[in-house]
Parts: structure tokens; sequence; C-alpha cells
């Protein structure tokens, strides 16, 4: 009776995850960088070129080839459907979930130890690159299950997570190259106080196993470059250290992570302010190293959301954390209840009923969409509006992870989240039911990508192209009969009479469906 017991109380916990992690309905991608990502599998699988990361016939050099392959792998085992393209990211998601729940063991003790998964499921930049075909939440996790290896490496016999430690890192590297620098700095102290483990033949095989796929991709990719791989690496990495389109100024990430880390965040601050241990390890993996790692990162003078999301584990304990401290504090209690359960839900029913009521008009979001949003958040705040001050800590948890955790599942369930291209999407699908384009490639007119706009909207075209052809630099190389892409900026040099405007639309705008005469 025990065992079945906790065989449902395991299923229950799988369970749970479901609603937010996977989605079976139609998806489409973003430009950058999934799509970018997505189309360069395709031409691995088109190709066969398992090597050279590709744009159309020329070589992409300032990336490796890792999640590309990972990608067309996936689809090579179960099929070209876009699901399987992000069979990767939800993997490493599932897994970051899971290695999260041991480190709250490990940190924390094993009460309540699945709350800190849940608020991690219901953050909000996690949520969004989870359902993202990009490299950020595999290379998270690579990160996640390093802290937790160093976690448990107590004594120098600790062989699987002293192999595990040295296994991540290349892994990493190969997912992310240079920024593994960071956590790896971040981490200096630490790995000093346990400096024995890294003079073991288990960590520095971890490590071999771990450059295995980079240095059997690098003496592969050598015969065809002038120089090694790495440079090309490094050159890429100066370009991001220089300042660019995404420079932002030191202070970024003080507002860009409470607000990307939301709901959670003034609890994950809370958490790191007053909570107080005499545990070494918990002083530094929850309080050290993230403000080390965030400290890091501001000085780099690239800075995106996504970049803080190998610390989004640890903000998670530390939420919890603040939590607790907030529900057991004598002097706090009263207004943390008061603002969480009368503020914040008023806020969020207002804003709800304004939006759906008065605003929706003006967006381009369909019905579904905006009714799941709208239900999404008024359960967030009736859900929240629950908590009063003689409520428990036990009950208190749950009634705060239900809120964000019924809005995420609403998310998720409305699409906005997988199907981020909808309208080109449907628009595609129209144009690949034509006659004409179903036995025909397509080919682009790479000279019409002029700006940011053609470039991302060409990514987006040419993977739901049903049968995607060469790239070329001059309309004029166009035989007749040929259909391509061709931009606003390529329909000014052609003459009229030479080409069809087979299908435009404001959705495919600047580029145009063309047919050589």
């Amino acid at each position: 009776m025990i065992n079945i017991i906790s065989k449902f109380k395991l299923f229950f916990k799988l369970f749970i995850f479901i609603p937010i992690i996977f989605y079976f309905g139609e998806r489409s991608y973003i430009a950058y960088d999934e799509g970018f990502y997505a189309l360069q599998a395709r031409w691995i699988l088109d190709k066969g070129n398992w090597t050279i990361p590709l744009w159309f016939d020329d070589y992409i050099l300032d990336r490796t080839i890792g999640l590309q392959f990972l990608i067309a792998k996936s689809q090579e085992i179960f099929g070209k459907n876009i699901f399987w393209a992000y069979l990767p990211t939800t993997i490493a998601a599932i897994v970051m979930l899971f290695v999260t729940y041991k480190l709250h063991e490990e940190l924390l003790g094993k009460k309540y130890a699945l709350v800190s998964p849940l608020i991690l499921a219901t953050t909000y930049v996690w949520f969004d690159y989870s359902h993202l075909a990009t490299q950020d939440i595999i290379f998270s996790s690579l990160v996640t299950i390093g802290i937790f290896s160093i976690a448990k490496i107590k004594r120098t016999n600790n062989h699987i997570y002293i192999l595990l430690f040295g296994i991540w890192i290349g892994l990493a590297f190969m997912m992310k190259t240079f920024l593994i620098a960071v956590p790896l700095i971040s981490l200096l102290p630490y790995l000093y106080i346990k400096k024995n483990f890294l003079l073991t033949k288990f960590f520095w095989l971890g490590l071999l196993i771990g450059f295995i796929p980079y240095l059997i991709w690098t003496i592969s990719i050598d015969p065809y470059l002038d120089q090694n791989i790495i440079f090309h690496l490094f050159e890429k990495f100066t370009i991001l250290s220089n300042k660019n389109n995404f420079t932002n100024p030191f202070y970024y990430y003080f507002w860009n992570i409470p607000a990307t880390f939301l709901p959670w965040s003034i609890f994950s601050i809370i958490g790191i302010i007053f909570h107080r241990s005499d545990n070494s390890d918990q002083k530094f993996i929850l309080t050290f190293f993230p403000l080390t790692f965030i400290f890091i990162i501001s000085l780099f003078s690239t800075k995106t959301p996504y970049y803080p999301l190998p610390i989004s584990s640890i903000l998670t304990l530390n939420s919890f954390l603040g939590v607790k401290y907030l529900f057991n504090s004598k002097i706090y209690k009263s207004i943390f209840i008061f603002i969480t359960s009368k503020i914040i839900p008023l806020f969020l029913i207002l804003i709800s009923f304004l939006y759906y009521f008065f605003f929706k008009n003006i967006t381009s979001l369909n019905f579904k969409e905006n009714t799941y949003i709208f239900l999404g958040f008024i359960l967030f705040g009736l859900s929240w509006s629950f908590l009063n001050n003689k409520t428990n800590f036990k009950n208190g948890l749950i009634i705060m992870i239900i809120g964000p955790y019924l809005l995420t599942s609403f998310l998720l369930g409305s699409g906005l989240f997988t199907d981020r291209s909808r309208e080109l999407r449907e628009t595609m699908k129209e144009i690949s039911s034509l006659d004409i384009v179903k036995n025909q490639n397509i080919k682009v007119d790479k000279s019409g990508i002029t700006n940011e706009d053609s470039h991302s909207k060409i990514i987006k075209i040419s993977i739901l192209t049903p049968n995607l052809g060469e790239g070329f630099n001059n309309i004029s190389d166009l035989n007749p009969g040929e259909l391509a892409w061709s931009s606003d900026y390529s329909n000014k040099r052609i003459k009229d009479d030479s080409y069809d405007i087979l299908y435009k639309s404001d959705t495919l705008k600047p580029w145009k469906l063309i047919l050589k005469r």
C-alpha cells in the first residue's frame, strides 16, 4: 500500500508539469534566434552537411553547430514535424526542473522541494525560453547540473559528481562557447575551497568526455577553413564584447532581471537579502554565486534577457526562502499578505477587464488568444486573493503557486509562446497549397535582404517554404519557369514584363513570390 501511494505521488509530481511544458497545437518560429537555428537544421537534413553551419551556400562561422545538430537529429529520427525541433529544448527544460528539485533537497531539505521547480516553471523568462528552440535553456540546464554536482562533492571519492562536474563544462562550451567563462569565474572561490577534487583523474576524465563533441566537430570542420574554428568563434566574442545593437548600460540587469523573473522577483530579492545560514554551501551558492554572476555579465557590453537564465534555478530557491521569510516574519507578514491578497489581485483583475473589453481590438491577437490571456490573469488574481493572515505557510505556498501555474498553463494553451508567427504560418499554408508550388523549388534572392526586417522575414518564410531552393545574388540569374522569393528592393531592378508576381501580402512584406517568364 505504501509503495502504491509513493508511486502515485511520483506520478502526480510528473503530471503537474505537463500543462506548462508540453504543447501539441500549431507551432511557428520567431526569426531570432530559433528560426535561424531551425533553418540551419533544415539545411543539415536537405544537404547532408552535419559539419558546417550554413546560410544558403555560405559558411556561418560565428557559432558552433551544437543546437542545429540536435534539432536535425531529432527531426531525422522522429520526422520533420516542427514539434520535434523543440525536443532538445523540452528535454533540457525537464532536466533543469529535476535538477532544481534535487538542488532544493540538497541545500534546503526534502520538505517542499517540489515548490522550487514549480516556481521556476512559472517564471516568465524561463517559461518563455523553455518554449524556444534556442541554446539558452540547454546551456542553463548544464550550468545547473554543474552547480548541483559541485554542491554534492563532499569528498574526493564522490566520483560520479566529480565526473559530472567535468562533463558539463565541455558540453556547455559546445552550446555557448566563451559564455561558459561567466559561471566558472563566479564559482572560482568555491572551486578553491574544494580544489582537491580538481586534481582527481575523474574530473579530468569528465572534462575530456564533455569536450569530445567539440573536438570531433573542430577536427571535422578544420579542412574547410583557412584557420581553426576557435579563431572565428573568438571574433564573434570580440564583436559582442564591443559596442553593438545589444549594448546596454551597466545597470541593465538591475531592472531587467526583476522584470523578466516575474512574478517571483521580489521574493527572490528578499530571500537573498534576509536569508541567514551557517551552511557554507548555502551561503555561497544561494548568495555569492548569483550576485557575482550578475556583476560579471553586467561588465559585458552585450546584455540580453536570457544571459541570467543559468542562475534562474538559484533565484528560484531564493524565492522560496523569501516567501518563507515573509510568512514567518512578525513585522512584514501583514504587509506581505495585504499586498499579495488585495493590491496585486485587484491590479491583475482590473487590467484584465480593461484590456479584454476596451483594448483587445488594437492587437492582432485572435479570440482564443485574448480569451486565454484574460482567463489566466483573472484566475491568477482570484487565487492570490484567498491568502489571509490566518493562512499557514504550507497552504500559503499552494495558493501562491496555483496563481502563476494557472496563468502559465493558459498562456501555453493560447499558443502565444509556441505559435509566435501565426499570421505568417497561415499565409504560408495557403501558398503551399498552390499547385505551382507543390513540386517546384522556390529560390531566394539574397540581394533583397537589406535590413533586419527583410532578414528576419525571409528566415521565417524559408523555414515554411515546402521546397526551398538555392540562394542567388542577382535577380537576372533566375531561369525562365523558376520561382523565387524577391523583396521590394529587388523588384525595383527588374522589368515588369519579365516576371509574374504570384503572391504578395502585408504579412510577407517586403517579400513576394515571383515567377520568371
